[in-house]
């Protein structure tokens, strides 16, 4: 690939995650100024692109994005501000997982109450279902600003595509910011549902084995894929348009 390819390619992926905070404030999933979402970039350094501690989400632009080695440094030298406890979750992930082309963690009430709960994401419906076979759980061990954390967060997240971190938060991997954004939208999703139905009291009605296990193997269907980054991530986009373009900026 040459330079020009990569910066294109760079400039296109700086659209995406930009899109994606702006989608997370618009879902209202954001934490003020905290919780991050991370794109690898083009190349064998394994750089990655961060939100600038001290943005909201909302305000994220492409050009924004603080582009970092796995020292936790900008790779241009400058003086933003990165989030190191973010640092240290997404550089855990970036380091093991060549797959992982985005990264996000979000700390939404309806998610951390799941990943508190010791039963955690139980298979009561359909969403859930979708993303059950392909969760991990990761427990907690307090801000993730030790580095030595680092590999047990990568072992326990192996090969799996969402994750559970017990008492903090949700987490999702993709290989593009539309296949992890749609895994969020699903995992979060889920949680909430299972928030709802246990607020009502009464028993659950069950789902047959047979239809959790048929459920669970249609998400990791390659279709899912084509789903996210042909259909979804278009319509995201053009939503964000009508609303504001100054992520793109």
């Amino acid at each position: 690939m040459n330079e020009i390819t990569d910066i294109s390619a760079e400039q296109a992926i700086r659209r995406d995650l930009a899109a994606a905070y702006r989608l997370v404030a618009l879902h209202g999933w954001d934490d003020l100024i905290f919780t991050h979402i991370s794109a690898r970039v083009p190349g064998p350094q394994h750089h990655f692109l961060i939100n600038p501690y001290g943005y909201t989400f909302d305000e994220i632009t492409a050009s924004s994005l603080v582009k970092v080695g796995m020292d936790g440094f900008p790779v241009d030298g400058g003086d933003a501000l990165v989030n190191p406890a973010g640092f240290t979750i997404h550089s855990a992930v970036h380091e093991v997982r060549e797959d992982a082309g985005c990264v996000m963690h979000l700390h939404t009430p309806d998610g951390t109450a799941v990943a508190t709960s010791r039963q955690g994401l139980q298979p009561l419906n359909q969403t859930a279902q979708l993303v059950i076979a392909d969760l991990a759980y990761h427990d907690y061990e307090g801000v993730a600003l030790d580095h030595n954390e680092r590999p047990r967060l990568q072992q326990d997240l192996g090969a799996h595509n969402l994750m559970l971190l017990r008492n903090h938060g949700t987490l999702t991997v993709g290989r593009t910011v539309a296949e992890a954004f749609l895994r969020m939208y699903f995992l979060e999703r889920a949680c909430t549902m299972q928030v709802r139905t246990r607020i009502l009291g009464h028993d659950d009605y069950p789902t047959e084995a047979t239809v959790i296990e048929k459920n669970a193997a249609l998400s990791q269907a390659a279709g899912m894929q084509t789903v996210a980054n042909h259909l979804l991530w278009p319509a995201l986009l053009r939503k964000l348009d009508r609303v504001d373009r100054g992520y793109r900026d």
